[in-house]
């Protein structure tokens, strides 16, 4: 006979809300749902979902992260726990964020396509239910800090991209404007981005280079101790 010690526990839910992060047209945004049920219905939320019993925390961000965008094997780190009694009004749950890089370029016809969800600028998020705007603050500390010390920026450039677009992606990162030719020298520095012949001609006649970032030789450099420092 198998006895059960943890019958006389307390039982709570444990909820996976993602916090889901893309670039377009020069702003930093960020990827809301409009909620269908109570409580809180019609207002904005973070795509969230609930641990299952056979899965890890990292499984079910990423199912959850899937089943509303149809998107795998996207960067996703776990931000923090939120616990407070009164944080969800239906029933006692904790929630585990973690925010995802995606390229909207790439992935956002599809996205939005079928579901309720939309895109928002960073600096324009509206009123989200519950604690889910402490969440997203969280996030942007925390993909501010990442970006400053791992190429994780990349995830939100399309493989090929000027050099334009990356100052701009980092300005849009960290909120802050910077120097065009320390940024360049930065990043040649690295010898990590690796110029093409083709050029991005939509901007101006004479065009811009475009480059990709060459992971396999970051973690080669990683490996010898380089260290990554915006």
């Amino acid at each position: 006979m198998v006895l059960n010690n943890y019958r006389k526990e307390d039982k709570v839910l444990l909820a996976i809300d993602c916090i889901i992060f893309g670039f377009y047209q020069e702003e930093l945004k960020i990827l809301l749902v409009e909620r269908d049920f109570e409580p809180a219905k019609g207002e904005w939320a973070l795509i969230g979902g609930f641990l299952k019993n056979k899965e890890n925390l990292d499984e079910a961000a990423a199912r959850v992260l899937k089943n509303l965008t149809g998107l795998s094997n996207v960067y996703m780190e776990q931000v923090h726990c939120y616990s407070k009694l009164d944080r969800d009004p239906a029933e006692r749950t904790i929630s585990v964020a973690y925010f995802a890089l995606i390229n909207i370029a790439h992935h956002c016809k599809e996205i939005l396509r079928e579901n309720p969800i939309k895109w928002f600028d960073i600096k324009d998020v509206p009123e989200l239910i519950f604690d889910h705007n402490a969440m997203v603050k969280d996030a942007l500390l925390l993909l501010r800090n990442r970006a400053s010390n791992k190429p994780v920026g990349f995830e939100l450039l399309p493989e090929k991209f000027t050099m334009r677009q990356l100052q701009k992606l980092y300005e849009a990162i960290l909120d802050t404007e910077l120097d065009k030719r320390n940024f360049i020298n930065k990043f040649n520095s690295f010898d990590l981005l690796n110029k093409l012949k083709e050029k991005d001609m939509s901007s101006s006649k004479k065009g811009a280079f475009l480059f990709e970032f060459d992971e396999e030789k970051y973690h080669k450099k990683v490996e010898k101790g380089f260290s990554f420092k915006i």
